[in-house]
């Protein structure tokens, strides 16, 4: 019996024959869990505890290292799919983990699956709004005009932008960071929208909001991710990009008794980490020889960046720029905002005199013009009973009333700017905390 149970056996290997799920009890079962042995000449056979056992043939020694391993029944000795590295680990397992490309919101797209598959009912992609999900980058196509860029604004930010491109060709030390600090309302951001425009460049802009989650490591994740979507810009379209980080102090600087987070610890070791190691940035994959990230420069916006950790500000790893416009900066920066106003340069220069502020007060200023004439064209519509008739529940087709803009006059933006000026005082001397909350300063 036990020479007739080997010989099914053999038999039943040789061809892949599965037996009926109720042997007769001197044959053996098949895959039976908890039930007698396993038999080491094959392993997928588990044999009877009342049969005996049947010797290894020399054809099956290979097989029962097999066994011995634990690996039970393999598909193929040329699948893939069980195929493991030299240490040991799962070959395709491992190549899904090391692979650099973490984009899981790919549906089916067109070139890629068979045509058969996508479809053309809406478009040729399943995921129809795939490209405009994926859009990290600013393009400035709102930036129409002619600005004012001052020159050594230009001038710092071009030559940070260009140093680091030619980072290999140049023996010298670069710092991967450009910190453009100053007082509030002095343009920095916009002036450095307006560079990115001329000369081409496609940032990927982050802000301070974005440094903090509820999730631990959550921003420095997104730092990185953001860095390799800037590279991927330089591989994949040949354009110029840069990381852009707006006020960077508001979300990393230390004020008086603020607490330092988890994530804003990872936030300062991230941004070092990119500084020294600017070409090998990963966002959970296995370090791979061939995956070298392009270098790419970082530009942050802040007020006062004493608040910052040092070692991330030291000389090496970021190169600060303090701006802090002239008088003719201011002039001309003014004069081009108001050029469709038809003011000629010496009113714009007596209004600088008169109100020697930050950058943004000439545009509230220009703003706080507007106020009588949107009243009125409130009026001439019907009042403000019929602004949500107008504005929002109208058909399709109907247009919305014609609205004029004021031509602004050297008297009335003066009148404007003393108002402002007056709203600002008023509100830094009324203290209405101290009275609300007696022991403030206790």
């Amino acid at each position: 019996m036990a020479a007739t149970s080997l010989a099914a056996a053999s038999h039943c290997h040789r061809h892949h024959i599965l037996l009926p799920a109720r042997p007769s009890p001197g044959c053996f079962n098949l895959r039976t869990p908890n039930r007698g042995r396993i038999c080491p000449a094959f392993p997928s056979v588990l044999c009877s505890s009342s049969s005996a056992s049947p010797q290894p043939t020399a054809g099956g020694e290979e097989e029962a290292e097999d066994g011995e391993e634990g690996r039970g029944r393999r598909l193929s000795k040329q699948s893939s799919w069980e195929a493991t590295d030299g240490q040991g680990d799962d070959y395709l397992y491992r190549l899904g983990k090391e692979a650099d490309n973490m984009n899981i919101a790919v549906g089916a797209r067109s070139g890629i699956v068979d045509d058969l598959f996508v479809g053309k009912f809406l478009g040729r992609d399943s995921d129809i709004v795939f490209d405009y999900r994926q859009k990290a980058t600013r393009k400035f196509e709102y930036l129409q005009g002619d600005y004012y860029i001052a020159p050594a604004f230009l001038d710092k930010v071009a030559v940070h932008i260009v140093k680091n491109f030619l980072a290999n060709n140049l023996n010298i030390k670069i710092p991967l960071i450009l910190g453009v600090w100053g007082g509030k309302g002095q343009g920095k951001t916009f002036q450095t929208e307006l560079i990115f425009k001329a000369m081409g460049v496609e940032p990927v802009i982050m802000s301070a909001g974005e440094l903090e989650s509820e999730r631990a490591g959550e921003p420095g994740r997104l730092i990185r991710d953001r860095y390799r979507t800037a590279s991927q810009v330089v591989q994949n379209q040949g354009k110029m990009s840069c990381l852009m980080i707006n006020d960077l102090d508001a979300g990393l600087g230390r004020f008086g008794h603020t607490q330092m987070t988890v994530n804003n610890q990872i936030v300062v070791g991230t941004l070092m980490n990119l500084a020294d190691n600017p070409n090998r940035v990963s966002i959970g994959q296995k370090w791979r020889e061939s995956d070298i990230t392009h270098r790419i420069p970082i530009i942050a916006t802040g007020n006062d960046f004493s608040t910052l950790y040092a070692p991330l500000i030291r000389d090496g790893r970021m190169e600060k720029f303090y701006w802090q416009p002239t008088r003719e900066d201011i002039i001309n920066i003014v004069h081009r905002m108001y050029t469709k106003d038809g003011l000629s340069f010496e009113e714009v220069s007596s209004i600088v005199d008169t109100f020697p502020n930050q950058l943004d007060f000439y545009g509230a200023l220009r703003s706080r013009t507007y106020d009588q004439a949107i009243l009125q064209w409130v009026n001439d519509i019907g009042g403000y009973e019929q602004l949500g008739e107008k504005l929002l529940k109208r058909k399709n087709r109907e247009k919305l009333p014609t609205f004029v803009p004021p031509k602004p006059t050297l008297d009335a933006l003066i009148q404007s700017g003393n108002s402002l000026v007056e709203e600002q005082a008023f509100v830094m001397n009324s203290n209405l905390s101290k009275e609300y909350m007696k022991n403030l300063d206790d």
